[in-house]
């Protein structure tokens, strides 16, 4: 999860067998983590995720820390630009730059995280 600038702000890497929904409530529930009995995020409202993350997600994302989950939808057939897509994707594309980065030599799940 990236906020509105493109910085990580929660990352979970998990095992290829697990869907993307499930793999987001990981992240959403680094997102309620604490730190000294604070909020890590208390200002966060709203999130905007893509259509695969539909569903029981955006009821589960409600109780778990008050957030809104808005679904960023799909208005025509073939490509165009959804709006607020590319935070996530120009984020991909900086780590990517690194040539550290552009191959997985991590063997274990947290070290790769």
């Amino acid at each position: 999860m990236v906020d509105t600038l493109g910085l990580i702000i929660a990352l979970v890497v998990h095992a290829a067998n697990l869907q993307d929904r499930d793999g987001a409530k990981l992240a959403l529930a680094q997102l309620n983590g604490k730190s000294k009995g604070r909020r890590l995020f208390p200002r966060l409202k709203l999130i905007w995720a893509d259509g695969g993350y539909a569903g029981q997600l955006i009821d589960w994302a409600k109780s778990l820390g008050r957030w809104t989950l808005a679904i960023v939808k799909r208005s025509e057939a073939g490509f165009a630009v959804l709006p607020k897509r590319w935070i996530v994707e120009r984020t991909f594309a900086w780590l990517g730059k690194y040539r550290r980065l552009s191959k997985d030599y991590e063997t274990l799940t947290e070290s790769s995280e």
